[in-house]
């Protein structure tokens, strides 16, 4: 029998239908975000709207069987826009159906109209700030769209507080409306990642150190920079690891690795398997993020999880991520990305304390705190709704 002060279970409607298999941070943050509620509170129903193109298997079989998954016959992005549509309009009518307690949009969006309390994360706005990473269709309906379900919505959710800083210097939100919920990590993986000398080979990597960059290959991440910083050192005793989905900008970057001759250092990997992905950062000898703006730097933590010692820009939420555990670079200097990345590679000393700060780091960072707070954003939505009194 519950305790009479425990809150009553929830009714919760997710509005995925952006999962791709290849929806990184925001993928992984959907993943986590539904099991972490499931463990904080398991008497929680939740309803996950999904669209064409998600993955078949979401979650692993214990999850899958307490998740009712509403699939949209539509793929979850591009153009005729159909997915906004049944965001827009199917969505919320289902939610009043099932008689859910509140809709979440993970990733920038929910049905401004619905009369259901709301609530969207808005993971960041590099489509504003760095509006070449993203086509001008998508641009132009990100800059309608976001601004508008944010208002509407009953609350928000940034991930860090420098992306609450810059949604409401930038999209001009009351910051009393927005909460900070941090995104977590997982320190133990329960299969072992492959062989360091069969992840070489199945990838062509030599027995070089290997500086690993996880990160979207868009303008904004900086890789270029960072590809240059690798030709600015001893490129003999190192080799620089991308791996990701291809996108449009990979040709410049790898055109740029050709005509600074370092085309056989740097080794651009395709979207990877989270077990080979473990992998990699297991066998790093250190972690690299140049990036221009994030709105959390999830990879930052997944590195240190794995004990890597990690570089990263010292601007955005990445300092807030890292804390103590890192060496901070400006992102536009390459001399002092390339100075960070010699130091990691050659100090070991100094990459050993780094990783230790980092893994002990991780405590702060849990997938089940960030349910926690995400279920009283629930909470004070439903409460704070006027369209339910």
């Amino acid at each position: 029998m519950a305790h009479s002060g425990a809150p009553q279970p929830l009714s919760i409607a997710l509005d995925l239908t952006f999962l791709v298999e290849e929806s990184a941070g925001a993928g992984r943050y959907a993943r986590e975000l539904v099991r972490g509620i499931l463990r904080v509170e398991p008497a929680t129903r939740i309803t996950a709207f999904v669209g064409s193109t998600a993955p078949r298997c979401l979650w692993g079989v214990d999850v899958a069987e307490r998740v009712d998954v509403v699939r949209f016959p539509m793929p979850g992005t591009g153009f005729p826009p159909w997915h906004l549509i049944a965001q827009m309009g199917a969505l919320p009518l289902i939610a009043a159906w099932r008689r859910v307690d509140v809709i979440h949009g993970l990733a920038n969006l929910i049905p401004p109209l619905s009369r259901t309390p709301t609530v969207v994360t808005i993971l960041d706005l590099t489509w504003i700030h760095f509006p070449e990473t993203m086509r001008r269709r998508a641009r132009l309906a990100r800059r309608v769209l976001v601004p508008t379900c944010a208002r509407a919505a009953d609350r928000v959710i940034a991930i860090s507080r420098a992306a609450r800083h810059d949604i409401v210097e930038t999209l001009r939100l009351d910051a009393e409306k927005i909460d900070v919920t941090a995104l977590g990590v997982r320190r133990q993986n329960p299969h072992a990642p492959p062989p360091a000398h069969d992840l070489r080979q199945k990838f062509g990597l030599g027995p070089e150190p290997v500086v690993l960059s996880v990160a979207q290959k868009r303008e904004h991440k900086n890789i270029a920079s960072l590809i240059r910083a690798v030709a600015g050192v001893n490129v003999r005793d190192l080799q620089l690891v991308l791996p990701g989905a291809p996108t449009a900008h990979e040709s410049d970057l790898r055109a740029l690795a050709a005509a600074l001759g370092i085309s056989e250092r740097v080794h651009f990997l395709p979207w990877l398997s989270e077990h080979d992905l473990d992998g990699l950062y297991s066998l790093a000898s250190c972690f690299v993020l140049p990036s221009f703006a994030e709105g959390f730097g999830l990879p930052i933590l997944e590195a240190m999880s794995h004990r890597v010692p990690v570089a990263c820009s010292n601007v955005s939420s990445m300092p807030e991520v890292a804390g103590d555990a890192a060496l901070y670079f400006d992102p536009s200097s390459e001399e002092q990305i390339g100075r960070a990345i010699q130091r990691l590679v050659h100090d070991r000393a100094l990459a050993e304390e780094l990783g230790r700060r980092g893994y002990e780091r991780c405590d702060l960072f849990s997938w089940n705190e960030t349910a926690r707070r995400t279920l009283a954003t629930y909470r004070r939505a439903i409460s704070e709704n006027s369209r339910c009194r």
